[in-house]
C-alpha cells in the first residue's frame, strides 16, 4: 500500500483539478483519500469541465468478467467484447472508484485498462482519460495492497479535506443554512479520521447527508429530531455541538450576547449541552481575537480579554469542567491560548488553576 509521505497533498478547491488538467491528458492518476471527502465528486467534475462523460466502474461491485466481457465468434473466431459502457466511440473519462478495495482478479482485470489503455482488441478513444481512487489502509476501510507494477504506472495524490473549499461549493449548492452557518464557526469540524468502531463519523458527506435530511424535514423539524438526525450523521461530540447551535439559533441566543452582557452563560440543567457549545465556541473566539503578544494587542482587545476572565469566573460558578474546558491544552499538551492570558487568569482565577493541575 502507498504511503501518505510519498503522495502529494493537495485540496480540492483548485489545486487538485490543476494537476489534473496537466496530468491526467497524458497520465493516469490515482487519488488517495479517507472516506465521505469527496473524491468521486471531485473527478466527475473534472471530467465535466472537459466535457467527457464520466463512466464509474466500481471495484467492490466488479467480477473480471464485467471487465473482460463475453466471449463472441466473429469472422469464425472467437473474440471477448467488453461492455458496452466502456466499449465507446468517443473519448470519455474513465473513472475506476475503489480500485484498491476490488479483489486481486479484478485489479488484474484494470491492468491493461490502465497500463496499455485497452481491454481485449479494444483501445480506449484518443482523448480519454483514466482515474482511479481508493481510501488508505490507515482509513479502517476496506483497502488491498495494488501490485508494485501498477502503483509505477500511476501518478499518485492524496487528496485532503478542506473547509474553504467544502464551504464555498456548499453555499452554492444549497446546502441548509444551519450547517452551513455551523461550519463557517467550526470549520474544524468538517471532517475527523475514520473511528475504529463502527459508529458515525463527520465527514463532508456526512454534513451533506444531514443538510438533506434537514431540507427533507423543512422549517417544523423539532429538536429532539435534530438531535436524532445529528447524532446518525456525525461523530459524537459534533452531532451534540450542532444540536446545541440549533437551539440557540432557534432562540435567539448567542456567544455574542454573552460576551456583551445581554445574557448570561444557560445555568439549567436541561442546558447542559449549550453551556458546553458556548464554552467550546467561547475559547474559539479568544483564540482568534487574542494576540500572542500582549503588548500587540490594542485597546478593545485588553477590553475583552478583561470581559473574558469575568466571563470565566461565572462559568466556573455554573460548571468548573466548562471553564477547563476553555483554557485546557490541546491534545499535545500545548497551550491554545496565548501565553499572557494565561498568566492573567492564574494570577486572578486560582481556583479554575488548581482544578486543572
Amino acid at each position: 500500500m502507498i504511503g501518505v509521505h510519498s503522495a502529494l497533498t493537495v485540496d480540492p478547491g483548485r489545486a487538485c483539478p490543476r494537476l489534473l488538467l496537466h496530468v491526467a491528458v497524458v497520465r493516469p492518476v490515482f487519488v488517495w483519500g479517507a472516506p465521505g471527502i469527496g473524491k468521486s465528486s471531485l473527478v466527475r467534475a473534472f471530467a465535466d469541465s472537459l466535457g467527457l462523460p464520466c463512466v464509474t466502474l466500481v471495484g467492490t461491485q466488479l467480477a473480471a468478467e464485467d471487465l473482460i466481457g463475453v466471449p463472441e465468434l466473429r469472422d469464425g473466431r472467437s473474440r471477448f467484447a467488453p461492455p458496452e459502457s466502456i466499449a465507446r466511440t468517443e473519448p470519455y473519462c474513465l473513472f475506476l472508484d475503489e480500485l484498491n478495495s476490488s479483489s486481486p482478479e479484478v485489479q488484474k482485470a484494470f491492468y491493461s485498462l490502465i497500463l496499455d489503455r485497452r481491454i481485449g482488441s479494444y483501445e480506449l478513444p484518443a482523448g480519454s482519460i483514466v482515474i482511479g481512487a481508493g481510501n488508505r489502509a490507515t482509513d479502517n476501510a476496506l483497502a488491498r495492497p495494488m501490485a508494485s507494477a501498477l502503483v509505477n504506472r500511476l501518478v499518485h495524490v492524496h487528496l485532503r479535506a478542506s473547509a474553504t473549499d467544502w464551504l464555498a461549493w456548499a453555499a452554492g449548492a444549497g446546502l441548509h443554512p444551519w450547517v452551513l452557518d455551523y461550519l463557517t464557526e467550526r470549520p474544524d469540524q468538517l471532517w475527523v479520521a475514520p473511528p475504529k468502531t463502527e459508529e458515525p463519523f463527520s465527514t463532508p458527506r456526512s454534513w451533506h447527508m444531514l443538510s438533506d435530511a434537514l431540507r427533507s424535514f423543512g422549517e417544523g423539524v423539532d429538536e429532539a429530531t435534530v438531535r436524532l438526525l445529528a447524532a446518525g450523521t456525525l461523530t459524537g461530540h459534533h452531532a451534540a455541538g450542532f444540536t446545541a447551535y440549533v437551539k440557540t439559533v432557534r432562540h435567539r441566543y448567542g456567544l455574542d450576547a454573552i460576551v456583551r452582557g445581554d445574557a448570561g452563560w444557560p445555568r439549567a440543567a436541561t442546558d447542559r449541552d449549550l453551556l458546553y457549545f458556548f464554552a467550546e465556541a467561547f475559547r474559539a473566539r479568544l483564540v482568534k481575537e487574542l494576540p500572542a503578544d500582549r503588548d500587540h494587542a490594542s485597546r478593545p482587545v485588553r477590553d475583552f480579554a478583561l470581559r473574558a476572565k469575568g466571563l470565566l469566573v461565572e462559568l466556573a460558578e455554573i460548571s468548573l469542567e466548562c471553564a477547563q474546558l476553555v483554557v485546557a491544552t490541546d491534545d499535545e499538551g500545548m497551550p491554545v491560548l496565548p501565553a499572557w492570558f494565561l498568566v492573567e487568569v492564574t494570577r486572578d482565577l486560582p481556583r479554575l488553576v488548581a482544578a486543572r493541575a
